[in-house]
């Protein structure tokens, strides 16, 4: 089983930037694929971006050359930094793994963009 917990959300202006952390538990976590979601009030979640356990990663066309994903694999962290924020970006950001079958989500943390 795997725990995970973000951190880092906040309010920021439009233009601002905001690093997420996302904290996972367990001896696995460098073999295991990571990834952000985001979910806007009366909207879908949808992905933002995933890092596989080698390192490759894919964006949303949304977030492209605006936000980058990364681990730390000593530190059992994947983090996001946020640059040029958008009012769209505002939502509540979730960290995913998948360990087989099973999916794991952290408990989100809130992004609040201001024009």
């Amino acid at each position: 089983q795997v725990q995970l917990v973000e951190s880092g959300g906040g309010l920021v202006q439009a233009g601002g930037s905001l690093r997420l952390s996302c904290a996972a538990s367990g001896s696995i976590f460098s073999m295991i694929p990571m990834g952000w979601y985001r979910q806007a009030p009366g909207k879908q979640r949808e992905l933002v971006a995933t890092i596989t356990s080698g390192g490759s990663t894919k964006y949303a066309d949304s977030v492209k050359g605006r936000f980058t994903i990364s681990r730390d694999n000593a530190k059992n962290t994947v983090l996001l930094q946020m640059n040029n924020l958008k009012p769209e970006d505002t939502a509540v950001y979730f960290c995913n793994t998948f360990v087989g079958l099973s999916g794991y989500w952290g408990q989100g943390t809130q992004v609040t963009v201001s024009s």
